[in-house]
């Protein structure tokens, strides 16, 4: 089965409104860049989003926030994006909060076929409200449900034609746990090779989760938040 497509709108086929959509990345390191921009060419409405957080007012998931593409968002953080603020204080805008290691968590169960699990994170806080809770041990923890996705969109350093995978630093950071939870995952790559040619051993996301690859262009890579010390 031939996994690789010219590009995000190749990609992108069979996406339609009301789905749920997976995005790997860190702030904006590691972000699916020219697949987002193909959904909102694409126009597609009522999106539910599932990523780390909702980038920034003009640059990553931003991009469909103006365009009113997103009705509902399941991140951690969300400090950078001013028109996320707004949307949801005008009641435009579903938000789900979990806490950032909550979140990949149920990622990584989504794709390993594990519906639910216990955690101690939240318990006590607007996190656990309408959750079930269990002690284990003299301790309390709540139940967590698994997320799955209709598609789920990753960016990798590397990867080769059947879909294996090497991410670079903090790209691992969500990318990983995403790639293995969409019903279809799309992984946009920077390097495209021939099967062989990636060292079995630094290989991050094995293929057999991949469906389609494609070589993206023009990755702005744009920094988050720069500091620079005086002097």
């Amino acid at each position: 089965m031939g996994k690789v497509v010219k590009n995000a709108a190749e990609a992108i086929e069979g996406l339609e409104s009301n789905m749920t959509l997976l995005l790997g990345g860190f702030g904006l390191c590691g972000i699916p860049e020219n697949s987002i921009a193909a959904i909102k060419e694409l126009g597609v409405k009522n999106l539910t989003c599932v990523s780390n957080n909702a980038g920034v007012d003009d640059f990553g998931l931003g991009l469909l926030l103006q365009s009113r593409q997103i009705i509902k968002m399941v991140s951690s953080y969300v400090g950078e994006n001013a028109l996320f603020e707004k949307q949801y204080l005008d009641g435009d805008l579903d938000i789900e909060f979990a806490p950032q290691g909550t979140l990949s968590e149920r990622l990584r169960a989504g794709g390993a076929g594990i519906p639910a699990f216990y955690t101690p994170t939240g318990v006590g806080t607007t996190v656990a409200e309408g959750k079930e809770e269990r002690e284990f041990d003299g301790r309390k923890y709540v139940l967590e449900k698994a997320i799955k996705g209709d598609f789920a969109f990753v960016k990798a350093w590397k990867g080769d034609t059947k879909g294996n995978l090497i991410y670079k630093k903090t790209a691992r950071n969500f990318n990983p746990m995403v790639a293995t939870a969409g019903k279809i995952t799309v992984a946009e790559v920077e390097h495209l090779v021939e099967p062989g040619e990636l060292n079995p051993d630094e290989i991050h996301t094995p293929g057999i989760y991949v469906q389609r690859i494609f070589q993206g262009t023009n990755y702005e890579k744009r920094i988050e938040q720069l500091t620079l010390s005086e002097g």
